[in-house]
């Protein structure tokens, strides 16, 4: 079995600067550190992009040292709001493919991580070229075992119209591949800042919350300008992935939640024979 911590949409500033009135480094140290007491024993991390807000370098060198402070490895993938160049430059060890994209394999124990760039450079909306694409078909010809992807932009509608309008625009090629492979078991993205799970094409999909600010749940017609995305501050999360073959369990962590477990003195069967003695008693009645 492998545990997993998925991440997504840290949009880290400049240090100090806050971001639609929230902290995006205090909310990303917070995660970190909760992360790091009570999932320590995780096997890896894979954080969906939007590592930064604007993609400066001292964005970039706040997440690498937050990263520093976790004892498992962790794989990124990159953003809209990232540059791909300067990302490069701060963390030189990443792989990427041949035609300089931020797309790389993880084998683990479980199957092989897909990791895959969805960026174009001046906009915000997903893209996956041609060049991608056969990297993707040729990975996934040459997996010998359960595939696992992860991405920034979903390759598919959400029903959020403000986000559907920049999804991965080739959706149909991608989605064509990866179901013409029959080895893709889950896909994992970011992105849209809500979470969201579901199935496309038969194959399972999750995201989740941001660390930092969040999307509204609106759907239909939008309020307000269409290209323009409203935000809330909605708590932030991240997820918790067990993975063992044919067998994929997600569960999302809200870690600014301190409040505690709420009981009432009593076990589980205790609450039974109650329950169950009333219902006599009744009965008898």
């Amino acid at each position: 079995m492998l545990k997993l911590i998925h991440l997504t949409d840290t949009h880290l500033t400049l240090p100090g600067k806050p971001l639609y009135g929230l902290d995006p480094e205090a909310r990303f140290n917070a995660a970190i550190d909760h992360i790091g007491r009570h999932h320590g024993d995780a096997d890896c991390m894979v954080i969906t992009g939007d590592l930064t807000h604007w993609g400066e370098p001292e964005a970039f060198q706040i997440l690498k040292h937050g990263l520093g402070r976790l004892p498992f490895p962790v794989h990124l993938a990159i953003g809209n709001h990232d540059d791909r160049e300067t990302f490069q430059t701060a963390f030189p060890d990443m792989p990427g493919d041949e035609n300089g994209f931020v797309q790389y394999s993880v084998d683990t124990d479980v199957g092989r991580f897909l990791i895959l760039d969805t960026v174009l450079e001046g906009t915000h909306g997903g893209w996956y070229c041609q060049n991608r694409l056969d990297w993707l078909r040729r990975q996934l010809s040459r997996a010998d075992q359960p595939v696992f992807l992860f991405m920034h932009h979903p390759p598919f509608p959400i029903h959020l119209p403000r986000l559907d309008r920049i999804s991965i625009a080739q959706a149909d090629a991608v989605g064509d591949s990866i179901l013409s492979s029959g080895k893709v078991e889950h896909i994992f993205f970011g992105h849209v800042h809500r979470p969201i799970s579901g199935a496309w094409r038969g194959i399972p999909f999750t995201t989740l919350f941001a660390t930092g600010h969040q999307v509204p749940m609106e759907f239909g017609e939008t309020r307000g300008v269409p290209d323009e995305i409203e935000f809330t501050h909605e708590p932030p999360a991240y997820n918790v992935v067990f993975i063992e073959p044919g067998h994929t369990v997600v569960h999302t962590c809200n870690y600014t939640f301190s409040g505690g477990g709420i009981t009432f003195g009593e076990s589980v069967d205790t609450d039974h024979a109650k329950r169950a003695a009333g219902e006599a008693a009744t009965a008898a009645g």
